[in-house]
């Protein structure tokens, strides 16, 4: 665009802004009035981001621009165009504040009980302290969560007053310790200063930054703030930008923005690439002294298609009755050393993060995609786990031993599925030798699975996301990643290896890292049970704990419902979150007794860990070195810190699918869509596409009545027309907003599907 094009422009929507009928609108509304094509949009972007450098177009933290009237003019509703002489600093001729005026202000603290925990900020302002130990958290109203923001330790009084069927409130007295010292967002450039609106909806005040510390960077860059002041009740906290990440519109800041929030490592330190560059390409002759040599067994990797660093591989022979399954995990322990720069660095990160456009590793590509990989046609060094098992999915005899193994063929889920549903014939005829052991591995899945499902564990069946991204980092396509025959072969085989291992560990009592799932909680259970009852669902518990069997049964009983999908998350969520320990407590959703981690090195810091102690007792060097101890030592902090970055890692991949969903639905603005209602809230209904994205119906869109959210059976009810919105019912739904910066889809009911169904 010329300078004159780009003068003319700007005069045209100043114009536009200047007239009486103007009200506040986004880039899309805009464009949308102006019937703009998607070249002129992307021009529209750049004209109102010189008038925004110029302070002639404002912007609030809802990305509706309007023209600026008048010099620093104080307007109704944009809490960004207060007076900043005086909230902002001596830059600004700002005001001291009179002493005796505060000390009138201040509030007296509330008679109650002191307490520490971690503050949990909302967008609305209002927060919550997490108190370890205690199940509910307490809330904090917005007029008293003082200077804390999201993440703070904290110190609160508990209120007295606690009203019957209320949450118990508190009051923040003291921050003991900052949570969030960067922030990441999106810069926002006004006349002589800029504020940065975090990513993270959970901080809930905008970061002011001075000219002098922003300079270089331009309207609507990701960055990373330093805060430098936490400010007070009436003035936003104060930072300095450290990295400028590049423009939102550049492929791929989006999710270097959400790896950077988490504070996820994405490089590699140079003492790590260096020790990384010095690890073989191949398998040294002394590598291989004292291991069993299984190369000539037939082996083979199933991944999916894109997959690139191969821990896991399968063998399987029978004979008579009995199924000889191998399962064979690479042996990342020989050149990941103990407390070396690679070793540190993997825990820090504490597992490999999937996220829509890149996967932020554990180990560098030299070893996770090279040595350690279980690569076609190459010796690799594993750790195989050797189980005998008989036609009832028993395992009889197992040994767990140091490896030398050579893969012959590297499948993939599509052509082993394909195969097996003869659908295929290509895949048929190029894998021929192959069949036999495949159509053998889907018999003993079965078996497996079916043990499984006879002691009572829990099979979700949720369809997960696959989002397709065009070379420009753009969302293009959403569409369910379902399971099939393939995966739950891989699925059935790693936890069978997993459940062998922990058990001969746990019986042993050696030092070790386990995978636990507790029991759900009581409280919990009955509330889950009586919203069950109030959607039709019949179970009763046998006794006073909820056993994996009943859960089962409680799965089965919906299955093929409408709803089905829905009432599973919530019996889901009424669930507590699996975690490492150093105590075999068993898994509560496997109704297993023993179970831990063992199949990927390559990903997950406690694999690689017990294999260190696998290999030691093998080895017979856990009491004659002393290394018992050492791992007594030191096994606690693994399972925190790997339990800690499992849980960053899950967050980090729901945000970027959330993004990237919100990304797709943008382009679908105005189109009808079936879906099912997915939640139920006083706020609206949650629907569910088939394609898996979630959007929210507000409730006061909903026309011809006033709403009242039943809170015993999650329904929403026309006080007027009595007309029920409950889950499970299908509607149709049309595309309203999609915010890729709030991460989140509005919907429009256009009609309740279900109840036309039965009506017709």
């Amino acid at each position: 665009m010329s300078k004159k094009d780009m003068d003319r422009r700007k005069k045209f929507i100043l114009e536009l802004m200047g007239d009486p009928i103007y009200q506040p609108m986004r880039l899309r509304e805009i464009s949308s009035l102006l019937r703009l094509s998607k070249e002129e949009k992307r021009e529209l972007y750049d004209v109102l981001d010189e008038l925004c450098e110029e302070g002639k177009v404002s912007v609030d933290r809802k990305g509706r621009y309007e023209k600026v009237k008048g010099k620093w003019k104080k307007k109704k509703d944009d809490r960004y165009y207060d007076d900043r002489r005086e909230e902002y600093g001596s830059e600004y001729g700002r005001k001291k504040k009179d002493k005796n005026k505060k000390d009138k202000n201040k509030k007296e603290q509330p008679e109650g009980i002191q307490a520490e925990g971690t503050f949990i900020g909302h967008p609305k302002g209002f927060g919550f302290v997490e108190i370890e130990g205690q199940d509910e958290d307490i809330f904090i109203p917005e007029s008293d969560t003082g200077t804390a923001m999201h993440q703070d330790k904290v110190r609160i009084i508990i209120r007295n007053d606690k009203k019957e069927g209320k949450r118990q409130e508190g009051v923040v007295v003291k921050v003991l310790e900052r949570g969030m010292p960067e922030i990441v967002g999106t810069y926002q450039l006004n006349r002589d200063f800029g504020f940065v609106i975090s990513d993270n909806p959970k901080f809930s005040k905008d970061i002011f930054i001075p000219r002098k510390e922003a300079a270089g960077i331009k309207n609507g860059d990701k960055v990373i703030v330093v805060i430098t002041d936490y400010g007070s009740g009436n003035k936003n906290p104060e930072g300095k930008i450290k990295e400028n990440l590049g423009n939102i519109r550049t492929p791929g800041t989006d999710i270097l923005a959400i790896v950077k929030s988490f504070g996820i490592p994405s490089e590699f330190p140079e003492k790590v690439m260096k020790q990384a560059q010095r690890v073989p390409d191949h398998v040294l002759d002394a590598d291989r002294d004292g291991r069993l040599d299984l190369r000539h067994l037939q082996t083979v990797t199933i991944d999916g298609e894109d997959a690139k660093d191969l821990d896991d591989a399968i063998s399987l022979t029978k004979e008579g009755d009995i199924y000889h399954l191998g399962v064979h995990i690479a042996d990342v322990s020989n050149y990941v050393q103990y407390n070396s720069a690679l070793d540190r660095e993997a825990l820090k990160r504490g597992t490999s993060v999937y996220l829509a456009d890149r996967v932020v590793p554990m180990l560098p590509e030299r070893l996770s995609n090279g040595i350690c990989s279980l690569n076609q046609g190459e010796d690799r060094l594993a750790l195989s786990c050797l189980m005998d098992i008989n036609e009832k999915g028993k395992v009889v005899s197992h040994q767990i031993a140091e490896t030398v193994i050579n893969v012959n063929e590297r499948m993939c889920y599509t052509d082993v599925k394909n195969i097996l549903e003869d659908t295929d014939e290509e895949a048929k005829k190029r894998y021929e030798a192959l069949i036999p052991m495949f159509f053998m591995m889907k018999e003993l899945s079965g078996i497996l699975r079916n043990s499984r499902h006879h002691r009572g564990s829990i099979d979700f069946d949720f369809p997960e996301s696959k989002i397709i991204l065009n070379a420009a980092g753009k969302a293009i396509d959403v569409k369910p990643y379902e399971a099939n025959v393939a995966t739950k072969i891989i699925e059935d085989f790693m936890l069978m290896a997993n459940e062998t291992v922990a058990q001969e560990y746990c019986t042993e009592e050696i030092p070790f890292v386990y995978r636990t799932h507790d029991n759900p909680d009581p409280e919990k259970v009955e509330s889950l049970l009586t919203l069950l009852h109030n959607q039709g669902v019949k179970i009763q518990k046998a006794k006073e704990e909820i056993t994996p069997k009943e859960i089962q049964q409680i799965i089965e009983s919906i299955e093929g419902l409408p709803n089905e999908a829905m009432i599973s998350r919530l019996v889901l969520r009424s669930m507590k979150q699996a975690k490492y320990t150093t105590e075999c407590s068993g898994h509560f959703g496997l109704a297993a007794k023993y179970y831990c981690h063992f199949t990927s090195p390559i990903r997950r810091y406690p694999d690689l860990q017990i294999h260190r102690i696998i290999k030691d007792n093998l080895r017979g060097r856990l009491m004659r070195e002393g290394r018992t101890e050492h791992y007594a030592e030191i096994l606690d902090e693994v399972a925190r810190q790997s339990s800690v970055c499992e849980r960053r890692a899950d967050e980090a991949e729901r945000e970027s699918d959330k993004l990237k969903k919100a990304e797709y639905m943008s382009y679908h603005l105005g189109e009808e869509f079936e879906g099912i209602i997915s939640g139920v809230t006083g706020w609206g209904l949650y629907v569910e596409l088939p394609n898996t994205v979630e959007g929210l119906v507000h409730v006061n869109t909903l026309r011809d009545d006033y709403y009242i959210f039943d809170q015993e059976t999650y329904e929403l009810r026309g006080e007027m027309t009595k007309k029920v919105y409950k889950l499970g019912d299908k509607v149709c739904v049309r595309v309203a907003d999609a915010d890729k910066m709030l991460k989140t889809v509005d919907f429009e009911l256009v009609a309740d599907i279900w109840n036309d169904e039965e009506e017709n």
